[in-house]
């Protein structure tokens, strides 16, 4: 047994140190675009295997995302050293990844718990009322609530159309994006903001008519085309006669998702000190906010009948994608940020160098442009966070909030409205595409996708710069 406790005490020696280290970490001005490629790689890889390789990837996506996770990690401890990758993984796991899935898991688990009974026939102007729903709740529950409470419903009430791809792929656009946009709640990139000082309600005041010109404009172009579909489609709806009435099955879940805003709000307005983990450093409110998730997850799981979560299509499997393919994109996505966070003196210079004008003036037009791409393929929370700090938020957040509204605005829509771009933009947009497609609902590729963001968003994103930014 001492023999054995001393082969585990020496194993874990490496760990120990790098835990007890101080000072680690990746300077991004040393790293050039090549760090870029798994994170690459890993993008093509959503992209392409299940549009070639659809049953290889259905089985086999957790190895190729920790594939492309070990590709940038050997390189990295070879140029850097065991401690300062081992810090790195740890950082972006322990502050980002955990809470991310955690508060992921508590809102896919709770809200998949309430089952809207009922017997719904999809039609135009209920789908659109559905959509205009669950915007409406998507900055007070959160994109992640609201798209895991609306989604199942709107499949069941189309469950009979031929043509509803286009309803899943607007759901994505507005609820699980777009509607975030008003309060800190709605999306992590706004809640980043908050803690560093910016007021709850500023986003409210300052994005509620670029949010109503947007919603506006995306629930018309919706009602035309389902109305399109719906005359064309060739089965015939249910009848509604002798069904089953309105209600709610697992309403006790919706005090349960009351419970995740109330933890959220509390993890951003209590300060409890910090715990150390050598130079990592993990506020309290967090660890508990992230407990008391944990412990709503399991009332939820214990509390809601199987046989209703059955009935309302419950399925783990999109969070289990949703976990897998994250846990290699947050490693693979280091460099990227590490890039970023220099500024002018990385290989991404040239990008941070388009938001500043000449004579050093912010340019809205590209803040908003630049964090709202990269926010489409990078994790919108810190490419919002970067871009704060590049505009001096983190020296005088009034400023930004006052004098230079105009640039926050720019920030602050960019990195919720085009989190839209991508199925890997926003959480939920995956969690969304993966419960469809366990509905046998046949959802575009990756680039597919993009078709339809590129021709619906872009031109509406290029009316917002002229008449609001």
């Amino acid at each position: 047994m001492k023999k054995m406790l001393l082969t585990v005490a020496a194993a874990l020696l490496p760990f120990m140190q790098a835990f007890a280290a101080e000072g680690h970490g990746i300077n991004g001005s040393e790293l050039n675009l090549l760090w870029a490629i798994p994170f690459a790689g890993i993008l093509l890889s959503i992209a392409l295997f299940p549009l070639f390789a659809p049953d290889f990837w259905h089985h086999h996506f957790g190895k190729v995302s920790a594939f492309w996770a070990a590709l940038l990690l050997v390189p990295m401890i070879i140029n850097f050293g065991f401690s300062v990758a081992f810090y790195e993984v740890s950082h972006v796991y322990l502050l980002e990844y955990f809470p991310f899935i955690i508060l992921l898991l508590a809102l896919f688990t709770i809200a998949g718990g309430v089952r809207l009974k009922g017997d719904m026939v999809g039609s135009p102007k209920l789908n659109t009322l559905i959509l205009l729903i669950g915007t409406l709740l998507a900055s007070w529950m959160g994109t992640t609530g609201a798209a895991m409470l609306l989604i199942r419903p709107l499949i069941r009430a189309n469950s009979w159309r031929k043509n509803k791809v286009h309803i899943i792929i607007f759901f994505i656009f507005l609820v699980a994006n777009i509607g975030g946009s008003l309060t800190p709640l709605g999306d992590p990139p706004l809640f980043l903001g908050f803690l560093q000082g910016v007021h709850f309600f500023w986003t409210t005041s300052h994005l509620l008519v670029e949010m109503s010109f947007l919603v506006i404009c995306l629930l018309v172009i919706f009602f035309i085309m389902d109305s399109y579909f719906y005359k064309k489609e060739e089965n015939t709806p249910p009848s509604t006669e002798n069904g089953e009435k309105l209600g709610i099955d697992g309403g006790h879940n919706l005090f349960l998702l009351l419970g995740v805003i109330g933890s959220v709000l509390f993890s951003g307005f209590v300060h409890l000190g910090e715990v150390h983990f050598g130079s990592i450093h993990l506020p309290i409110q967090n660890i508990l906010r992230d407990i008391f998730l944990l412990v709503l997850t399991f009332i939820s799981i214990k509390t809601t009948s199987k046989a209703s979560r059955e009935a309302n299509g419950f399925d783990w499997f999109p969070i289990m994608e949703v976990g897998k393919l994250f846990a290699g994109i947050f490693v693979t996505i280091i460099p990227a940020i590490a890039i970023l966070k220099v500024g002018k003196d990385g290989a991404l210079g040239a990008i941070v160098n388009l938001v500043t004008n000449a004579d050093g003036t912010a340019n809205n037009d590209m803040y908003f442009w630049v964090t709202g791409l990269l926010s489409s393929f990078l994790d919108n929370a810190p490419t919002y966070l970067v871009f704060f700090n590049t505009a001096g938020g983190a020296i005088n957040v009034e400023h930004l909030m006052t004098d230079m509204s105009h640039t926050l605005m720019a920030i602050s829509s960019g990195a919720v409205f085009m989190g839209a771009m991508t199925y890997i933009g926003n959480a939920p947009n995956f969690m969304v595409k993966s419960i469809a497609e366990t509905s046998d609902i046949k959802m575009p590729s990756f680039l597919g996708y993009m078709g339809w963001s590129v021709a619906i968003l872009i031109p509406l994103f290029f009316l917002v710069t002229i008449i609001f930014i």
